[in-house]
């Protein structure tokens, strides 16, 4: 037999010598599931036999049917978990809950997938090392994806065993009464989150409401109804701690959004805050963690009172290391980190000595990158993973943000989505996941495996570059640069430390990326836009390296491009933000567009009309 691919990649398999030959006309049978639970899981059996086989199988209520679906508590089957038996003429699934049964569907489904007429005998015994595995989409940096783009997510992330989704919110809710902020946003309604979680819920999915509480509240400060409850009124960033009218306005917010909500989470977010400004006195009265640590407290407070669990971003509590006990016990810390190397170990260690349970939260590394950091991302993954499993962390939560207007496409976030499913899942059996075929046919469904090939090779240039810079790939910064700026005085490091070489090797791994392009073998009918949203962004890339190029001409040798030169850059990049747009709406809402548009205009426009005027 060929090999097969997972995702995940199961805790056990054992693959035998002989086949199993689907018969002419398979039939399943369902034994303890009832209700919605039951009617899901019959339909999940009939659309990927459908996919399959071109004929969806027939239910039946004979034991004797060619798969059997078993879900029994008496099992001893661990939560969530499953046992799959193919025989020489029957497939067996067995399971000790209803999310255990489906888990088991879509690895048969994985199987059928490759196999479509004659299925290799095989035992498989799988459950996961996290209880919960979420993925976090962001939908506050200019980008709010449509519901129908939810919705394939949803079905694509429940098929890999992912059990969670937030979505990060600032101001992109459509609150009552505060209109102002999310007004030209295309803010998610109350109407589309409860359809939301409804096809969540069918899925096994819960959907986590998300409102960040404190920090990244200046979508809302910065404007005058707001300001008097910022901290820093001149630099309107997060909410004053002792403004009793900053509970007020949460209690307002929380009051209408987590009604739309099935979920009993509820993540407040609270992360990079910066306090002295108005509560500098009780700063210097009681110390910055703890004017901190009680503002969480009151928030807290209020999340009790609508019957929540409260998680929170732990990047200023794990500041002030000694607050961590005082906690309350049913909180969830959530222990964030984007980095290969960031500290999750000690971290981890410092909440896990007080008992109060935790995730680790890695990333997808595609922010602030156009194509992704393929390296950093799997490292950051495993090491969130490793430390998260030492330490007995509860949660592993797959972040994916928007930093500077979005730039990345949906899909850039697939590697990072597939591997943090697999190594939340299981991360001794998923270490040495081929990604690229993976991603390719679980992700893309393409059996050439071409798009997961360009999407990882598309990924790995920032790394030909030569440096490593944090949070960023370095072409993202080259593209953020100014290339003259007088007034202050910037020095273009990132480019200069780059050097020529590492432009030049960056435009090889993009052309080397490129190959891959056109032999997408896509079975949807997404092939176009993929090829589409990847072909765009190497073209933003290379445009990074052209502006690169002109960077260090001018500070090293005084070469000041020709007009000729810059009219070609300024035409290049418009031609980039025609397709962007045209792109951006396939998958997304209008509001937000001219948002990122604009960020990259600055960014590229001004620099190159800067440089013809001089």
């Amino acid at each position: 037999m060929e090999k097969l691919l997972f995702l995940p990649v199961p805790r056990k398999i054992r693959i035998e010598k002989s086949v199993c030959k689907i018969p002419s006309k398979p039939e399943f049978c369902i034994s303890g599931i009832e209700g919605s639970r039951r009617s899901f899981v019959a339909e999940s059996i009939r659309k990927i036999t459908k996919k399959t086989a071109g004929k969806a199988w027939e239910q039946t209520e004979k034991n004797n049917a060619f798969l059997l679906v078993v879900c029994d508590k008496k099992l001893k089957i661990p939560e969530q978990g499953y046992k799959l038996v193919i025989s020489n003429n029957s497939i067996k699934i067995e399971s000790s809950d209803a999310s255990g049964a489906y888990y088991g569907i879509c690895t048969l489904g994985q199987i059928l997938i490759q196999k479509k007429k004659s299925l290799p005998s095989l035992l498989i015994e799988d459950y996961p090392d996290f209880k919960h595995r979420a993925v976090m989409i962001d939908i506050s940096r200019s980008k709010v994806p449509e519901l129908k783009t939810l919705f394939n997510l949803v079905e694509m992330l429940s098929s890999w065993k992912i059990n969670q989704i937030q979505l990060y919110t600032e101001h992109t809710f459509a609150y009552k009464g505060h209109e102002i902020v999310w007004k030209g946003k295309s803010p998610m309604t109350p109407e589309e989150i409860r359809k939301l979680d409804e096809f969540c819920k069918e899925h096994f999915v819960e959907l986590v409401p998300n409102q960040n509480s404190f920090g990244h509240f200046h979508r809302w400060l910065q404007h005058p109804q707001y300001r008097h409850l910022a901290e820093d009124p001149n630099n309107p960033s997060n909410l004053c701690p002792i403004d009793n009218r900053s509970i007020k306005l949460l209690e307002d917010l929380y009051s209408q959004l987590l009604p739309n909500f099935t979920s009993n989470m509820f993540n407040v977010g609270c992360d990079e805050t910066t306090l002295g400004v108005r509560s500098a006195d009780a700063v210097k009265e009681k110390g910055e963690g703890r004017v901190y640590l009680e503002f969480l407290l009151k928030i807290y407070n209020l999340v009790k009172k609508h019957g929540r669990t409260m998680q929170f971003w732990g990047d200023i509590i794990q500041k002030h290391p000694e607050l961590i006990p005082e906690l309350p016990k049913d909180v969830i810390v959530l222990e964030w980190g984007y980095e290969s190397d960031h500290p999750f170990a000690r971290r981890c260690e410092n909440i896990a000595k007080t008992g109060i349970p935790f995730y680790v939260c890695p990333g997808t590394s595609s922010w602030n990158s156009i194509a992704g950091r393929t390296e950093n991302c799997l490292a950051n993954l495993i090491n969130a993973s490793e430390n998260g499993i030492k330490y007995g962390a509860t949660g592993f939560l797959i972040t994916d943000w928007g930093d500077n207007g979005h730039l990345q496409y949906l899909p850039v976030s697939y590697i990072g989505f597939g591997a943090g499913a697999g190594l939340s899942w299981c991360l001794k059996s998923n270490l040495n996941m081929p990604i690229e075929e993976t991603i390719g046919l679980f992700a893309f469904d393409d059996a050439s495996f071409n798009t997961g090939y360009l999407a990882y090779e598309l990924g790995n240039v920032s790394t030909t570059t030569g440096i490593s810079v944090s949070n960023a790939s370095p072409l993202f910064l080259v593209l953020i640069e100014p290339i003259l700026n007088q007034k202050a005085h910037r020095y273009p490091i990132t480019t200069l430390w780059m050097r020529k070489k590492g432009i030049k090797n960056a435009e090889k791994q993009i052309e080397k990326a490129l190959h891959y392009a056109g032999k997408l073998r896509i079975k949807n009918n997404e092939e176009s836009l993929v090829r589409n949203e990847f072909e765009n962004a190497a073209r933003l890339l290379k445009h990074s390296c052209k502006k690169g190029m002109i960077i260090i001409d001018t500070y090293t040798r005084g070469k000041i491009p020709t007009r000729n030169v810059l009219k070609k850059m300024i035409d290049d990049v418009e031609q980039i933000i025609h397709e962007h747009k045209k792109l951006w709406l396939k998958r997304n809402k209008p509001g937000g567009l001219e948002e990122g548009v604009e960020l990259l205009r600055n960014w590229t426009f001004v620099s190159y009309k800067q440089l013809m005027d001089s």
